[in-house]
């Protein structure tokens, strides 16, 4: 029921980026389509039936979540809330809850649990738009903000949930109360293809294949940004010897030329302009024209770290008042410090009067461990290959991942498009 957790050792173990790891090649879809023409021909020739959401599953709302006398505990009966519909792996599913009840508890409850398999998604609120979308891995309990969909013996689990995978859910949705809801009323009537077993399970082989191979690179990733982080701070582990340097030292301020345009008076174009944590529009001309670091000045995400607060930028750019320019000698130099600053917290030179804010004084006072060039350079060109595997959306694993994602999407609609019986 827990997650495994990545160790040091294993870390180790992992091959560097020179030697990445593919995923498995994509299998022979033209064999696959073929059994299922075959199939289809043989036992739905004339078309696959339709039927009402209903006749074919049950719709189960969830219940109240126990409070403390009424006995949460850590051992029996999954009981879910929609925050733990986040923890899941790439495959959908739900096998790690924070909260559990006794059999006692739901019975007093009235909780009847959903079996394996059922699948979930939020009832009410913002989170009906976030394709939140599971499948129970065992008899579990869930919220009364979630909605189960229990299929009968004439469909697959599995089936069903990859028809839900290209539902929108807001279309069973009432937007017309205090929160939009799901009805299900409405949810019931809706009608979903229902090929025969044998049609179904062969469309779920074909599926599962998919989301095995995003999820080996998802998996993959993961332990890599685990590496790359491993790396980072041993590398960074300098002696008392390495002398510190103060980041005005190291780079010339250019903040004095950055100029910021409001919304209305920019005039799109083709030009990149950047505001504390990346792009922000684009626009007819530019102020800067070279390698820069920019560095967060202001925002919640100075704090929170969700996205790198330090970045470089090339060529022809705009640059507004909430992001420091720094230029350095060399771009090695530039991306030295660039990890560096990504990799320490910075919460003492943020001032956090009004809102977080790093100014440039205190920007100025950061010290920088200056160790000999021969070094700065062997630190990175070791950890820009794993950010390149990490986080490159053109040739690294999210490309991949990407990749992946989108023949998934198209044979999920290839396949779950069928010609409905007369």
């Amino acid at each position: 029921m827990k997650k495994a957790s990545c160790t040091q050792g294993s870390l180790l173990d992992m091959p560097t980026p020179e030697k990445k790891i593919s995923a498995k090649p994509l299998p022979d879809m033209q064999k696959r389509m073929s059994r299922l023409e075959r199939l289809m021909e043989e036992l739905c020739p004339n078309g696959v039936e339709y039927k009402k959401l209903e006749e074919v599953c049950e719709i189960r709302s969830g219940w109240g979540f126990p409070n403390s006398e009424q006995g949460v505990t850590d051992e029996e009966i999954p009981f879910y809330k929609v925050s733990d519909m986040n923890n899941i792996g790439n495959d959908k599913i739900m096998n790690i809850s924070n909260n559990y009840i006794s059999k006692d508890t739901a019975k007093k409850l009235g909780c009847n649990p959903a079996p394996k398999g059922t699948i979930i998604f939020p009832k009410i609120g913002a989170a009906i738009g976030t394709n939140k979308k599971r499948i129970l891995s065992m008899y579990s309990c869930y919220d009364n903000n979630i909605v189960g969909i229990i299929p009968y013996k004439n469909i697959i689990s599995r089936f069903l949930f990859y028809i839900f995978d290209c539902i929108n859910l807001t279309i069973f949705t009432d937007f017309s109360g205090a929160m939009p809801s799901i009805r299900k009323s409405t949810l019931a009537k809706y009608k979903i293809p229902v090929p025969p077993l044998p049609v179904q399970e062969e469309i779920v082989r074909i599926l599962d294949t998919f989301s095995e191979l995003t999820s080996e690179l998802t998996s993959e990733l993961t332990k890599r940004k685990q590496q790359y982080q491993y790396y980072r701070e041993k590398l960074f582990n300098f002696s008392n010897s390495i002398p510190k340097i103060p980041l005005k030292d190291l780079a010339i301020n250019c903040d004095s030329k950055r100029k910021p345009v409001t919304k209305g008076n920019r005039e799109a174009g083709k030009y990149p302009y950047y505001g504390a944590s990346g792009i922000v529009d684009y626009v007819k001309d530019y102020i800067f024209d070279g390698d820069y670091l920019l560095i967060s000045e202001d925002g919640a995400n100075l704090l929170a770290r969700n996205t790198p607060i330090a970045f470089s930028i090339t060529g022809k750019t705009w640059v507004n008042n909430h992001a420091h320019i720094l230029q350095f000698s060399n771009i090695t130099l530039q991306k030295y410090v660039e990890i560096y600053l990504n990799s320490i917290d910075l919460t003492k030179y943020i001032s956090t009067a009004a809102q977080p804010k790093l100014t440039q004084d205190n920007l100025n006072k950061i010290l920088i461990p200056k160790p000999s060039d021969e070094k700065i350079n062997r630190i990175v060109s070791i950890l820009d290959r794993f950010d390149a595997l990490c986080n490159d959306l053109s040739s690294g694993l999210p490309a991949e991942i990407e990749a992946r994602k989108k023949q998934y999407e198209y044979y999920r609609d290839k396949l779950l498009t069928f010609k409905e019986a007369k």
